[in-house]
């Protein structure tokens, strides 16, 4: 049975049915388990705070000196505000300081700095994970025995020190409350905003990485391409694409972590939002599509968005994508060393003007790559929108991702969305993402 048969109609494999039959047979003899209660037991005397060291320490995504180098820049700029240790607590910094990615669930997590030592604080339910993933540094581990235990942890490595950076932009009032009461005698200063600057330059390793990224993100799009077809569902496009990325990555990077790879496909009406979840809407010909492919690798985030059409567009939409198109080529060309966000984003908008389009455009025209997510991490003040004024900088790493939305009912309705990423040099941009956009390339038919 073909790809697409077998897509357009959902069916499981045969590894699949067997296994529905067996989780079905194990259900119907499960017996319930009982906890034998004991007086003796006491969960106070029960350690808060333990050391976890199992096995060996991971290859890691950087080398020791691309995670050297990162603690170096920390400890300058703790050094110029005289702070004595840093605790960090955002998915973002915390992977990027250490290379370890943290699974919250309820659960807080941090990254303890200072000018000698590197330590992550993880929950007893991730074992020796977290030490193995912290690159450059020792690991502690709270334990749910007592409540607060984390914090126990807080006060035991940063309770001597003065001056203590944490991240306003992150922490929430609760949480704040109890690390100032873990660390009475300690004044809280912001870092959140600090290291969001030093991370925006990024390191030669840092951006073959994301060329890495972006690569695979291409080959997602080839998978679209091949699952799209009348009658197949949103979900088994998406499905396709993301089996296909995470395939490539466990090929090309061996050690790497295989978490968070995921695809965005929407159709039809569903187009209208940038983020708009995956649906099991069935494809149409003359759908509007938005692929969207998202290789994770070691936290980092890279993206490949296009607009499709299935089979054929209207004359009312090729007007709306070549205009789009227009648009994101004009961006594109615009990426350079001294320019601002701001006037990037200006020279964007006289374009969607001259094709009355402006009042039709959805967000900013772009945004930073790096340790990023979709529930994780952004640098704002390297957004392309008209209220940034940062200049850009050589290793700076930004997208160009025009985008409008017309409603139902009005001719070419639907999101029309291209998306490149592109490095800074020197002199001007490289455009790392590599598959073709527009009317001439992303009319699928089958």
């Amino acid at each position: 049975m073909s790809l697409v048969t077998r897509l357009r109609h959902g069916l499981p494999t045969r590894f699949f049915r067997n296994l529905l039959q067996k989780n079905d047979q194990c259900t119907k003899h499960t017996s319930r388990v009982r906890m034998a209660h004991t007086d003796t037991w006491h969960i106070n005397n029960m350690p808060s705070l333990i050391a976890i060291k199992n096995g060996e320490k991971a290859k890691g995504t950087f080398s020791k000196g691309e995670m050297e180098s990162r603690i170096t820049k920390l400890r300058n700029l703790m050094s110029k505000d005289n702070i004595d240790g840093v605790i960090f607590t955002s998915h973002h910094n915390i992977n990027y300081y250490s290379d370890f990615l943290y699974c919250e669930f309820g659960r807080p997590y941090g990254l303890v700095v200072t000018h000698d030592k590197v330590l992550s604080i993880s929950a007893n339910i991730d074992g020796g994970y977290p030490w193995r993933w912290t690159a450059n540094g020792d690991n502690i581990v709270y334990t749910d025995w007592q409540r607060n235990n984390y914090y126990q942890a807080v006060k035991q490595e940063l309770g001597q020190y003065g001056k203590i950076g944490c991240e306003f932009d992150h922490i929430n009032l609760d949480n704040y409350r109890k690390l100032t009461d873990a660390l009475p005698h300690s004044t809280m200063v912001d870092v959140g905003e600090p290291t969001m600057y030093l991370r925006m330059i990024k390191s030669d390793e840092e951006i073959a990485h994301i060329k890495e990224g972006a690569r695979i993100a291409d080959i997602g799009g080839g998978a679209v391409v091949e699952a799209m077809a009348e009658g197949v569902g949103e979900h088994e496009v998406a499905l396709h694409c993301t089996q296909t990325m995470i395939r490539e990555i466990a090929r090309s990077r061996p050690n790497m972590t295989l978490q968070d790879t995921w695809t965005w496909f929407q159709s039809g009406i569903n187009t209208d939002g940038a983020h708009n979840p995956v649906t099991t809407r069935k494809l149409q010909k003359g759908d509007v599509c938005s692929m969207n492919c998202f290789p994770m690798m070691g936290g980092y985030y890279t993206a490949l968005e296009r607009t499709l059409f299935l089979d054929h567009a209207s004359d009312a939409s090729m007007r709306v994508w070549e205009a789009n198109c227009e648009v994101h080529e004009a961006g594109m060309k615009l990426i350079k060393p001294g320019i601002k966000c701001s006037e990037i984003a200006q020279e964007m908008n006289l374009v969607y003007e001259k094709h009355n389009l402006l009042h039709r455009r959805t967000f900013g025209y772009g945004h930073s790559f790096g340790v990023l997510c979709h529930y994780y991490g952004r640098e704002a003040a390297l957004e392309i929108r008209e209220d940034i004024e940062t200049v850009l900088k050589p290793n700076m790493v930004v997208s160009i991702e025009p985008t409008v939305m017309l409603p139902e009912g009005e001719p070419g309705a639907g999101g029309y969305r291209e998306h490149n990423i592109l490095v800074v040099t020197e002199d001007g941009a490289e455009n790392i993402t590599h598959f073709p956009y527009g009317p001439q390339h992303n009319i699928v038919k089958k």
